[in-house]
């Protein structure tokens, strides 16, 4: 698919792979709302906002719009909608990439398992509700990607909460996929498998040997091959080593990448698996 013009909606758009979604997305030629917490005039601890990305998407040749947006909040969700309706006038694809983690296990404070839970699947579940009319509309059919992880299929130490929360994203991904088929929008999960570089991993993870993980651009690259798919390709979770037949940046990883703890392993040959 040609994504020139196309009009995409990206989550969590400040920094890492949502960050480098947008900008590959721009580098297609598309107009791509960048929304996130973190803007010019709130700046978060982090480094990154929604400005800057905006800015990188219209400097690599796409068109990019900054909207400030708190994922909590279902007003914020809602405007974030009409602006892109107002700006744009058209909305073809939606990527919910934003996601947050806190540590724990059964311990977890309920105050953070409530918060993740808002952010992590109510948020796409409510976004995925107000774009279907506008996605219905696009003339190619429209597209929902919603992005996951590896830790919805196992245990994970301190990762119970924001592995309950993938595993709900792909349930999420199945049904509204089933649901909006006929309405020609095609819905897909793109399940992170690997360690990848962003700001929010490394931080959580000082200790770790960060050379052998993925750069952000490389995970977006899967991510923007699967938004270019024909709309009759809906309701697949895919890893993103399953792609390494199609992408050839994924391609490159090599046959094995490793949790920082080692404890898992996932061959890059999985295309057949998966019917890609």
């Amino acid at each position: 698919m040609n994504l020139a013009g196309k009009s995409v909606v990206v989550t969590g758009a400040s920094r890492g792979v949502g960050r480098a979604i947008a900008t590959e997305l721009g580098r297609r030629g598309a107009m791509v709302v960048c929304a996130a917490r973190a803007s010019a005039e709130n700046p978060l601890r982090l480094p990154g906002t929604v400005d800057e990305t905006a800015r990188a998407v219209t400097e690599a040749g796409g068109v990019g719009l900054a909207v400030p947006c708190d994922l909590t909040s279902d007003d914020d969700i809602a405007r974030l909608f009409e602006v892109t309706l107002e700006q744009f006038g058209r909305l073809d694809m939606l990527v919910n990439n934003a996601a947050v983690s806190f540590g724990g296990d059964l311990d977890i404070p309920m105050k953070r398992f409530d918060v993740l839970m808002r952010i992590n699947v109510r948020a796409p579940l409510l976004a995925t509700r107000l774009a279907r009319p506008h996605l219905a509309a696009a003339p190619d059919g429209g597209r929902i990607l919603n992005v996951g992880s590896v830790t919805a299929t196992g245990y994970f130490p301190t990762m119970m909460t924001y592995g309950m929360s993938k595993a709900a994203l792909e349930h999420l991904t199945v049904t509204s996929a089933a649901v909006l088929r006929a309405s020609n929008i095609a819905v897909n999960c793109y399940r992170i498998d690997v360690q990848v570089a962003s700001e929010g991993y490394v931080m959580n993870a000082p200790e770790a040997d960060h050379s052998s993980w993925v750069d952000t651009a490389t995970a977006a690259d899967g991510a923007v091959w699967m938004l270019s798919r024909p709309a009759d390709w809906t309701g697949r979770v895919v890893p993103m080593l399953a792609l390494a037949e199609h992408v050839p940046s994924i391609a490159r990883l090599g046959q094995e990448q490793f949790t920082p703890t080692g404890r898992w392993t996932m061959a890059a040959a999985l295309s057949e698996a998966f019917d890609l």
